[in-house]
């Protein structure tokens, strides 16, 4: 690696969260007076470290205009896709005209407002030397129980896994330009609807590291997880 590798974020914030029960999507909802995504923006529009930061948008979004920091000049926007892979998509595409291939993409999600500056150094030290990249990640201290698949699917026990090994997976993920870019693109051409960049790679026959991260970095997809944002953040 030499000193002219840069860092970048990209934030796919086109999502509805359905699950949320409130006509708002969830990245705009309030925490302590701002929305759930200045949060996130926020880490990484403050890093000396990240060049620039591109936000995949749904259309029609009009609350995104209202925000403090949407003219913040480290920030660009872009189209967002039908799921949050097309959207990630759309913006290293973007990001390929003022990005270098080998550059590094921390990919985050827009509903994890308690991301912190600790946990992006601590990313970045570990991975900017790793061969592949990673993603922030916590290993599963609960008994692990599958549910079954069949009638009332979901409201009963198919069996308990073996949690040995299981880790749960957070953002930001971070992995070279070029090589997410084809991972992803290669894995949408496959009909694989990838949920993270880490399936992306590991689809491509890659192994990303996991860097433990904070339990504190939560997503926002349930109304109780705004309450428990609010005391991390608070």
């Amino acid at each position: 690696m030499t000193d002219a590798v840069c860092f970048w974020a990209v934030i796919p914030a086109a999502g509805t969260g359905t699950r949320m029960q409130t006509d708002l999507p969830k990245q705009y909802l309030s925490i302590n007076g701002r929305r759930v995504i200045e949060y996130s923006l926020d880490a990484f529009c403050t890093h000396p470290l990240i060049a620039g930061v591109i936000v995949a948008l749904a259309a029609g979004d009009k609350l995104w205009e209202g925000l403090t920091l949407a003219k913040h000049p480290k920030i660009k926007t872009t189209p967002g896709g039908k799921e949050r892979c097309h959207s990630v998509l759309n913006c290293l595409h973007a990001l390929s005209s003022m990005a270098g291939a080998e550059d590094w993409v921390l990919v985050h999600d827009a509903a994890r407002p308690c991301i912190n500056r600790e946990d992006i150094d601590r990313m970045i030290a570990t991975l900017r030397d790793h061969p592949v990249g990673g993603l922030l990640a916590l290993p599963v201290r609960d008994t692990m129980k599958r549910a079954d698949t069949g009638q009332d699917s979901g409201q009963h026990v198919s069996e308990t896994v073996n949690r040995q090994g299981l880790w749960h997976a957070l953002t930001p993920q971070m992995f070279r330009l070029g090589r997410l870019t084809l991972a992803l693109e290669q894995a949408i051409r496959q009909g694989e609807l990838v949920t993270d960049e880490s399936q992306a790679l590991e689809l491509a026959g890659f192994k990303p590291r996991l860097v433990e991260g904070r339990a504190e970095n939560i997503k926002i997809t349930r109304p109780s997880d705004l309450k428990l944002a609010e005391l991390y953040l608070a």
